[in-house]
């Protein structure tokens, strides 16, 4: 439990032989570089969209039923 405890404020690195099996992480820290990979992914994604091919969206929204 106390490792648990301890995981909320920094990684704990799980070993076995003096090799890093894993990481413990909290629940904050967890969330928080989940949302920065999914940043890093829409600024990726963003970076690589060539924009002059779109479409209007008010188009698209229509074919869609939206």
């Amino acid at each position: 439990a106390s490792v648990i405890a301890n995981s909320l404020d920094y990684p704990i690195a799980i070993q076995k032989r003096n090799k890093t099996q894993a990481y413990l992480v909290g629940k904050a820290l967890f969330d928080q570089m989940v949302a920065q990979l999914e940043d890093a992914i829409d600024r990726q994604a963003i970076a690589e969209t060539d924009f002059s091919k779109g479409e209007d969206f008010e188009k698209i929204a229509k074919e869609l039923g939206l």
